[in-house]
C-alpha cells in the first residue's frame, strides 16, 4: 500500500486535509451534488470527522474506498474529491467514484479526473479492469463514462435506494487492453 498523489494538466489527487474543510462542506452539504451518490449530504462536523477518517489512508487496500481531494493546480483549492476501490476478490479490478463542487461542474473537471486514475491504475497499477456503476437517471455521469471509452456491461433492475425508492443501475467497465487502443494518454 502506499500513498497516492497524481497530475493532471490542471488538478492533482492527493489525500484530504483538515485545511480542505471549507470547501468539502461547501459541496457535501448541497442536496444536488449528493442526489447521485451512495452517502447523503453531511453537516460541518461530519464533514470534519470524515476527512479526519480519511486524510492518512493508503491506496490499495482490498474493499476499502479510498477517498482523495481534487485540487486545481492554479490556485491549491480544492474542487471535489474521487473515491478508489480495489475489489477484494480480484485485485485487477478496481472501481472509481467523482463528486465535484457545483461551482467546478461543466468545465471538463470530472473528465481529466478519470483519465489520470485510469491512467494510474492500468498503467502503473496493473490494473485488468475498471467497473463503473451509476444510477440510471445520472445522465451526466453516464455521458462521461461513454465519452471515455467504458462499455455498458449491463442494468441491475431496483437495486439502490435513492430518495425513497428502489431505481435501477447501470454497469460500465473498460479493460486494461480496450484503454491501450484508446491512447487518451
Amino acid at each position: 500500500m502506499e500513498r497516492l498523489e497524481i497530475h493532471t494538466k490542471r488538478l492533482r489527487i492527493r489525500n484530504l486535509k483538515l485545511s480542505d474543510l471549507k470547501d468539502f462542506h461547501f459541496y457535501r452539504s448541497n442536496p444536488e451534488v449528493v442526489k447521485f451518490q451512495g452517502f447523503d449530504v453531511k453537516n460541518l462536523e461530519e464533514c470534519r470527522e470524515f476527512i479526519r477518517t480519511q486524510m492518512h489512508q493508503l491506496f490499495g487496500k482490498p474493499m476499502e474506498w479510498v477517498q482523495y481531494g481534487i485540487e486545481k493546480l492554479e490556485n491549491n483549492k480544492l474542487i471535489g474529491d474521487c473515491a478508489i476501490k480495489i475489489s477484494s476478490n480480484d485485485e485487477g479490478t478496481a472501481s472509481i467514484g467523482i463528486t465535484l463542487s457545483p461551482k467546478e461542474q461543466n468545465k471538463g473537471y470530472a473528465k481529466e479526473v478519470m483519465l489520470g486514475i485510469l491512467h494510474f491504475l492500468f498503467e502503473q497499477q496493473n490494473v485488468h479492469r475498471v467497473v463503473e456503476t451509476l444510477i440510471t437517471n445520472n445522465i451526466s455521469s453516464e455521458k462521461l463514462v461513454l465519452s471515455i471509452g467504458f462499455r455498458k456491461e449491463g442494468i441491475f433492475l431496483e437495486s439502490s435506494f435513492v430518495e425513497d425508492k428502489w431505481i435501477d443501475s447501470l454497469q460500465y467497465a473498460m479493460l486494461k487492453k480496450e484503454w491501450k487502443k484508446l491512447k487518451h494518454y
